[in-house]
Formats: structure tokens, C-alpha cells, sequence
């Protein structure tokens, strides 16, 4: 069984890509509730806040990769692969082994850091996504 799914596929057979430092904490990292409605008058003490349904908000993740190639241009090839993949725009990436989860979320292509070894065959890229909607993980 592949140990990351990105849209339906094997993502170390496709890109050569595996989980970075942190992928489940940052995954698994509990979401925020949005505000609660409120609601303050002059006529009344304190204010009227309503806790009926509490609904989940958004969330903006960072994820890390790593990407190995056998050879500089394989690796090359496979981080390009990856890069078109992501520029798709819908991600939606699977953890197997630690749930039944899938994170349906968007590739925002901003605050990406990215590092390549010395001989050229392995790098680590660190890219924010969105999470439209946290309580859709079917």
C-alpha cells in the first residue's frame, strides 16, 4: 500500500515524493471554529453570544516534501512532474496508514522554500495549501 496518495496517485512511484518533517502534525493539527455570532446592545448587560452549531473555519496549511531521483535528471523530471501536479490547483492527498481521511485541498503557490542536495538528486519543498472545507475528508 502507497504511503502517500496525491489525486489518486502513489506519490513515491509517480514523483519520487515522500512525507517532510512534520506532515502528520501539521495534517492532524485540530481546526479552528469560526466566530461565534454575537450580538451587544446597549440595553441589555454583557452580550448575547449564540453557540448553537458550531460551524469549522478554513484553514491555511504548509506541508513538506521530499523528492528523489535516481539520477539529476530523473530527479529533474520527477520535481517538474510534481510542480505540474500541484499547479493544478485541487490536492487532494491521502495518509493510508494513519487514517481513511482525504484532504481535499487547494495548492495556494505562495511561501514555498526549497532546498536541493549537493549531487543533485533530492530536495525538500515546503508549500502552503487551503483547506476550503475540514469538514469534507471523504
Amino acid at each position: 500500500m502507497a504511503e502517500l496518495i496525491i489525486n489518486n496517485k502513489d506519490a513515491l512511484k509517480e514523483w519520487g515524493v515522500r512525507m517532510g518533517n512534520s506532515f502528520f502534525d501539521v495534517l492532524g493539527a485540530p481546526v479552528s471554529l469560526k466566530e461565534f455570532i454575537e450580538n451587544k446592545s446597549r440595553l441589555e448587560h454583557g452580550k448575547e453570544v449564540v453557540v448553537k452549531s458550531p460551524k469549522l473555519d478554513e484553514r491555511e496549511l504548509a506541508l513538506t516534501f521530499t523528492i528523489q531521483g535516481s539520477s539529476p535528471e530523473d530527479y529533474q523530471r520527477k520535481k517538474k512532474a510534481f510542480s505540474e501536479e500541484l499547479y493544478k490547483g485541487a490536492v487532494d492527498i491521502q495518509v493510508p496508514d494513519n487514517s481513511s481521511d482525504i484532504y481535499h485541498l487547494v495548492y495556494l503557490g505562495k511561501s514555498v522554500s526549497y532546498a536541493q542536495s549537493l549531487d543533485r538528486t533530492f530536495g525538500k519543498i515546503t508549500s502552503k495549501f487551503c483547506e476550503p472545507n475540514p469538514s469534507i475528508r471523504g
